[in-house]
């Protein structure tokens, strides 16, 4: 757990993050939560992997007026799932919700027009979470954020250095977090090194 730029941000297991400020709390990919997290306000997925799309960690924080957010192919698992498609933008319980592209160039793991990421803007802050996702110039686009989650773990996402390199070049964020590293691909060792080639603040959750 830590608290950044007035958002309390704690990370689990691969992409999973807890959001809270303003007595709003937004859960991006839950996956296996298997203690008492408490129920949620909004919950968003960024595609149908198991370890993102995971129907169970859903029911467990859910309560009767959460929203949940996701891309088309989740909606088969997930009931009552609002679809989100790139470049939809909602407002729920007062938090703006931007669906991104999140998708692989050169690998098949994630196409384009089927993955998110989301920017949500929450206590005035704007957050990025990419998903899984390769450098891609949808990056460029960004503007004004304040705390970037990338993923660093390789193989189905972009390596370390592509995600150093996103954030240096691409996001130039305030804070940036490493994630979707320790449980499926990629190590602490990966966080490590992504923190000594980013130019800007790095948290490691």
């Amino acid at each position: 757990m830590a608290q950044i730029e007035g958002i309390d941000i704690e990370r689990d297991k691969q992409s999973t993050v807890r959001l809270s400020a303003s007595g709003v709390v937004v859960f991006i990919d839950p996956w296996q939560i298997s203690e008492d997290k408490g129920k949620v306000d909004i919950i968003l997925i960024t595609h149908d992997h198991f370890d993102h799309c995971d129907p169970d960690s859903v029911e467990a924080l859910r309560k009767q007026d959460t929203v949940v957010i996701g891309p088309e192919s989740c909606s088969s698992r997930i009931s009552g799932l609002r679809v989100a498609s790139p470049g939809d933008v909602v407002e729920e319980k007062g938090i703006k919700i931007e669906a991104i592209d999140a998708y692989n160039i050169n690998k098949s793991f994630h196409q384009k027009g089927k993955c998110l990421g989301y920017v949500v803007t929450l206590a005035g802050k704007r957050i990025y979470h990419a998903g899984d996702t390769d450098r891609i110039p949808e990056m460029k686009n960004l503007t004004g954020i304040d705390i970037a989650l990338l993923p660093v773990g390789g193989t189905y996402t972009m390596t370390t250095e592509e995600a150093a390199a996103a954030i240096n070049e691409d996001i130039k964020p305030k804070t940036a977090i490493p994630m979707h590293y320790g449980d499926v691909v990629g190590s602490t060792a990966d966080a490590e090194k992504f923190k000594e080639l980013c130019s800007t603040e790095v948290k490691i959750i």
